[in-house]
């Protein structure tokens, strides 16, 4: 078993408590860990969505290595569909928000545990 430790309470009174093992603690008990991973990864979906929006207007380069062009501007075919992409950047935003509630959720869910405020 543990020795406890002593230590103040609130109100300065000493009270007995167990040290506890908190390493990996939220990993092991909640879901934030797979959370945390699906919102990097809809902001690396995010980023994909608008540099692909960005660089239709400029025939899918980056705009600083274009050449000069002389003579009339040439309509040119362009891969990128911009309005799929908006709905695609609109879905990705919802699902980024409600990952986001839930680990909001998860984690305000832990302080209560931690805080013994339950009920």
């Amino acid at each position: 078993m543990a020795r406890p430790l002593l230590l103040l309470g609130p109100d300065s009174s000493p009270s007995l408590r167990l040290p506890m093992k908190l390493f990996g603690l939220i990993e092991r008990t909640t879901s934030a860990s797979p959370l945390k991973a699906a919102l990097d990864k809809s902001v690396d979906r995010s980023r994909g969505i608008a540099d692909r929006v960005a660089k239709a207007t400029v025939n899918n380069g980056d705009g600083f290595a274009l050449e000069a062009k002389t003579g009339n501007a040439q309509a040119t075919v362009n891969p990128v569909n911009v309005e799929d992409e908006m709905v695609a950047l609109a879905d990705e935003q919802l699902r980024f928000l409600a990952t986001s509630r839930l680990l909001e959720k998860t984690y305000q869910s832990l302080r209560t545990a931690i805080k013994g405020g339950g009920g």
